[in-house]
């Protein structure tokens, strides 16, 4: 198995937990408020089904993307918002169904790039596995609003070592959100999967190190949870900061989550 059938296993995987979590939940639990402000548990679910729409379009028909995002170069989240507006009149049956209709096609069309190929994305193109990674993403974040929503605690597995690795790919995201200019320093990570296992990257010498949990972790850097809430700990003025602005995402940050919205850290 590659290692893009290993990321690809972990987005379906995850992707299939998320689906029993909504599966089961009648129309209004579906208009249910989230922590995102203005998004229903149903908002979340659509933006889902059209980011892994907008994702499968650009591995399988580059001219088909460039067309689905011809116009949102300036304001891509208000592009992302307004696709909202294709899901509205969907029923919760019709929904879920569209998602899982574009879960199943993104990763058919993923696998089907040839080996060595990017595909086009909304910056740069991206090869394969990190646009999968993104995905991965995607769905921990958006998922986890809708446990939040719903009061329920996930349990997570070592996939989201995908995520974890992410973002530290996009470290430098949360600087740029905010037109800073992102430190030269490497950082070090050192991160406790649910397994137990120890996650590391970057220098063992750095002066700037990010440790903890990985599940608080990947909170963090989608923005779920304040770091007041989380047990990931800095070492290192520059680390530190990164910590009050650490995103995995491109665009604005958004407003995150205030010290103790939620009642225990982590999920």
């Amino acid at each position: 198995m590659t290692d893009l059938d290993n990321v690809l296993e972990a987005l379906t995987a995850e992707g299939e937990e998320l689906d029993r979590l909504v599966a089961g939940l009648d129309a209004s639990q579906w208009e249910l408020p989230t922590p995102a402000p203005g998004w229903t548990i149903a908002n979340q679910i659509a933006h889902l089904a059209f980011i892994f729409r907008l994702a499968g379009t650009a591995a399988s028909d580059a001219e088909g993307f460039k067309a689905m995002v011809a116009g949102a170069e300036n304001d891509f989240n208000g592009a992302v918002n307004a696709a909202l507006a294709l899901y509205a009149g969907d029923t919760p049956e019709v929904l879920l169904g569209r998602w899982r209709a574009e879960r199943e096609t993104v990763v058919r069309a993923l696998a089907a790039v040839p080996a060595g190929q990017v595909v086009p994305w909304l910056v740069n193109p991206l090869p394969p596995i990190i646009l999968a990674c993104a995905g991965i993403m995607e769905q921990f974040a958006h998922g986890q609003d809708i446990a939040d929503a719903l009061g329920v605690r996930r349990e997570l597995t070592d996939r989201i070592e995908h995520l974890v690795v992410f973002a530290v790919l996009t470290r430098d995201f949360g600087y740029l959100a905010r037109g800073l200019t992102p430190p030269a320093t490497e950082f070090r990570f050192e991160l406790t999967a649910p397994s137990g296992k120890l996650w590391a990257f970057g220098p063992e010498d750095s002066p700037q190190k990010v440790t903890g949990p990985a599940a608080d972790f990947c909170l963090l850097v989608t923005r779920r949870r304040h770091r007041d809430d989380l047990q990931v700990v800095a070492t290192g003025s520059e680390a530190d900061h990164w910590l009050d602005i650490a995103q995995c995402y491109r665009g604005p940050a958004g407003a995150g989550r205030t010290p103790g919205q939620f009642a225990t850290a982590g999920v």
